[in-house]
């Protein structure tokens, strides 16, 4: 089976007697295939891309406005292709006769999306095949649009089921391979992750199958600003799980048509992100409770809730972020906050704060991301192993300048979103190496009713265990100068 090759669309090609006709736009699938092609070209991230061209679609006005169902079906063809792109890909891959990376990427993100219609989707064999091939035609041109529609038949031989068994070799002669290509996710990640939950086929499993769920969007109502009593007389509204200040919004839930959101008081946040910002402020302290800093503060949900947490007790908060752009951010989040704080442009590295000023610090360092698959299903594919050399001395250098920025007696929380154990243990085991005058503090009890917090006395959290994004959480308090 070959591809076309690129060149002038052959709009006026037609057996003779059957005339022409013009391909069917559909507005849901061009929409679709323009954020996958933004994901491929730009490096740029779905939930960052797909909500402007919705508002856009829905301030249409004519056949190509959206509706609520057309937003949803466009969100689950986005978000459903890149979560199991690696296994679409090896199914691909078998219908077609070339190295996949000799077919075009506009072609390839074509046939994901016809592939997850096919095995993804409840939608009809016929539907989804000609969808696609309509589609092609309006993207591609008909030469290639032909290509489309051999290898998506090819593919429509078998269901999901059928075609992993062909593809993914038996667990017991690879596993990682096996769980690779069945749940999605690149070899080096299942390793690592496998790594952090230490074994065990079932956990694996049930930890890979979680990243491929669609997420929950959980608010948190800022205490003094708003509560959670308030958001949920919302429709669609329910209570957090663990937070008291969170509640979730069941599936066609909008968080831009919540007043409070849009005012400020409540926010967008996992459950995860809250506890521990939760941990840090009830951790105990020995000595005063007056001054706390949020050294890595960008994009600013944990600083919205630490602020507010801060001025329930009259604190004062600190927000620092390097980056302008994300501590603006950040100052959008904190706006209104109904205590005492300021967020300044500063490298937590090179802190623009003298020793010993605060009483609480955390630390929530940029890393792989790991943890937040099921939010950014397309950083499985970007990430690579290497990456975690280029964090490791950011991730350390953060968390020995949160040391020195806290006080004898007061307490640091390093958190992370991602489970690596390269970033989450390993960075504090070989920081604490060069601090003998901090010792590690219990972080469980902090969370009280939360199950499944493991040995401690750091916390690590996961998305088939607490239906959080995979945070971790270790608190430490100085003892010693």
């Amino acid at each position: 089976m070959s591809e076309q090759p690129r060149g002038p669309r052959r709009t006026g090609t037609r057996k003779p007697g059957k005339p022409y006709r013009r391909p069917q736009k559909d507005p849901v699938r061009v929409l679709a295939f323009e954020a996958l092609r933004a994901v491929d070209e730009r490096d740029a991230y779905a939930n960052l891309v797909l909500p402007p061209l919705l508002r856009r679609a829905r301030e249409k006005e004519g056949p190509e406005k959206f509706d609520a169902r057309d937003a949803a079906l466009a969100t689950e063809l986005v978000y459903g292709t890149l979560r199991r792109q690696g296994t679409y890909d090896a199914i691909i891959a078998e219908c077609v006769d070339r190295p996949l990376r000799e077919v075009d990427p506009p072609v390839l993100d074509v046939l994901s999306l016809g592939a997850h219609q096919l095995l993804g989707t409840r939608i009809p064999t016929h539907a989804a095949v000609s969808a696609s091939v309509e589609l092609a035609r309006v993207v591609l041109g008909d030469g290639r649009a032909k290509f489309v529609n051999a290898v998506l038949r090819r593919i429509a031989q078998h269901d999901l089921g059928g075609w992993l068994e062909r593809v993914a070799p038996p667990y017991d002669e690879d596993p990682e391979d096996h769980l690779a290509v069945v749940h999605a996710h690149p070899r080096w990640v299942v390793s690592a992750l496998w790594d952090s939950l230490g074994g065990g086929r079932e956990g694996i499993e049930a930890l890979l199958a979680a990243d491929n769920e669609r997420p929950e969007v959980t608010l948190v109502a800022r205490p003094g600003r708003a509560t959670a009593e308030e958001l949920l007389r919302e429709d669609a509204a329910l209570p957090g799980r663990w937070s008291p200040y969170a509640v979730r919004l069941s599936e066609g839930g909008e968080p831009g048509a919540v007043e409070a959101v849009r005012e400020g008081r409540a926010g967008v946040q996992d459950e995860g992100s809250q506890l521990v910002a939760m941990a840090l402020a009830n951790a105990p302290l020995e000595g005063p409770d007056r001054r706390w800093l949020d050294g890595c503060a960008g994009p600013g949900g944990k600083a919205a809730l630490l602020g507010a947490l801060a001025a329930e007790r009259g604190a004062f908060l600190l927000a620092s972020e390097k980056q302008p752009h994300r501590a603006g951010l950040v100052a959008k989040a904190l706006a209104g906050n109904p205590g005492p704080y300021q967020v300044i442009t500063a490298d937590g590295t090179r802190p623009a704060w003298r020793p010993g000023s605060f009483d609480r610090v955390l630390v929530d360092v940029p890393c792989t991301g790991l943890g937040a698959l099921r939010r950014r299903p397309e950083a499985r594919w970007r990430r690579r192993p290497e990456d975690l050399d280029g964090f490791a001395p950011l991730q350390r250098g953060l968390l020995r300048s949160a040391l020195e920025a806290v006080r004898v007696g007061g307490v640091v929380a390093y958190a992370t979103c991602s489970p690596h154990l390269a970033e989450t243990r390993a960075v504090v085991a070989d920081v604490l190496k060069q601090h003998p005058g901090v010792a590690p503090i219990d972080a469980r009890p902090l969370l009280s009713g939360v199950p499944d917090l493991g040995e401690g006395p750091d916390i690590q959290l996961w998305p088939h265990l607490h239906t959080t994004d995979a945070m971790y959480l270790t608190l430490l308090r100085k003892t010693a100068p």
